[in-house]
């Protein structure tokens, strides 16, 4: 998809050994700057965190293509006949080609994602979450890039900087870089790494209408949930709204911060028509929102018993 990056995008990728010992500085402060942009895209469509951050670092040469500082342009992403929003020009196939310009590297992420969701990719979401290397040559595959070495940048960059650690949804932690054998010094900064936590292996987070959650397994106490996600067993019980002595059963969304007073803006003017087995309590975790607040929107007390076809306001 690209040749607008040649010098800065040749030293960042010759800046990377094969063996992974040396790596590039601008390459690390983008992968901690968008890492959680990743994840949480990752958690909402099923893309993985690695090949988004892989596609970013490659597309945008870490940031700093003119896409990427004067449009927020961050995967290179032409405009096609149904985009109607603004648009720079860049020279790449053909001279003068409309690019897609937004008004912030979040909205480039959400953009990339909802491009991966045409039909053209739909190949790529029968794969694993995990299998960066079959995302990678399924990409390429697609058409997504014309360089015939696309796949195997993208899997080097993976592997490189580990990003496959951020595809099983654990929590990331900062730690400062070691040096390099040979008694080299690392560039300033620091390196993300995955917490090695078993809790985070067995429960991956999520991230709900604003809100981070876990799922609960087979087993599960409050008092182990609290502690391996370092959060008081009080407030977790205060961020869910439940009562002092609950035992979480297997599939419970466990929020670890306060829900939000309404359902997500994407669901303005709908309605949730109760299902049987559901609770106004079941409604409110789904979508990440008070109960008390459903109650309130809905102009409905407490001792409202639920039936099977209700509809339910939940914005």
């Amino acid at each position: 998809m690209l040749r607008r990056i040649f010098p800065l995008l040749v030293f960042l990728l010759t800046s990377v050994s094969v063996c992974g010992q040396r790596t590039n500085s601008a390459y690390w402060d983008y992968i901690e700057r968008y890492k959680g942009m990743a994840i949480e895209q990752m958690q909402r469509y099923r893309i993985p965190a690695s090949i988004t951050l892989a596609q970013g670092l490659l597309e945008s040469a870490a940031g700093h293509s003119t896409l990427a500082t004067k449009a927020n342009n961050h995967f290179g992403i032409k405009c096609h006949k149904d985009w109607k929003g603004p648009y720079v020009l860049r020279d790449d196939d053909a001279p003068n080609e409309r690019f897609r310009k937004y008004e912030s590297a979040a909205q480039s992420f959400e953009d990339h994602s909802q491009f991966l969701l045409r039909q053209r990719y739909a190949s790529l979401f029968t794969l694993s979450i995990t299998d960066y290397k079959g995302w990678a040559h399924g990409l390429k595959r697609c058409g997504y890039a014309t360089s015939p070495t696309y796949a195997q940048q993208l899997i080097t960059i993976i592997e490189n900087y580990q990003l496959y650690q951020y595809d099983n949804g654990r929590l990331i932690v900062d730690t400062p870089r070691q040096p390099v054998s040979g008694g080299q010094s690392p560039s300033a900064g620091r390196t993300p790494v995955a917490d090695q936590s078993s809790f985070f292996a067995t429960h991956p987070i999520g991230k709900n209408n604003g809100s981070y959650y876990i799922i609960a397994r087979q087993g599960d106490t409050m008092e182990e949930i609290a502690r391996g996600c370092e959060v008081r067993k009080r407030k977790l019980r205060k961020y869910n709204e439940l009562p002092r002595r609950y035992k979480p059963q297997a599939g419970d969304i466990i929020y670890l911060d306060s829900k939000s007073k309404r359902a997500a803006k994407q669901y303005k003017g709908h309605y949730h028509t109760l299902s049987r087995g559901e609770s106004l309590y079941s409604i409110s975790q789904r979508y990440g929102m008070k109960l008390k607040s459903l109650y309130k929107l809905n102009g409905l007390t407490p001792d409202y018993t639920p039936q099977v076809g209700d509809k339910i306001r939940i914005r």
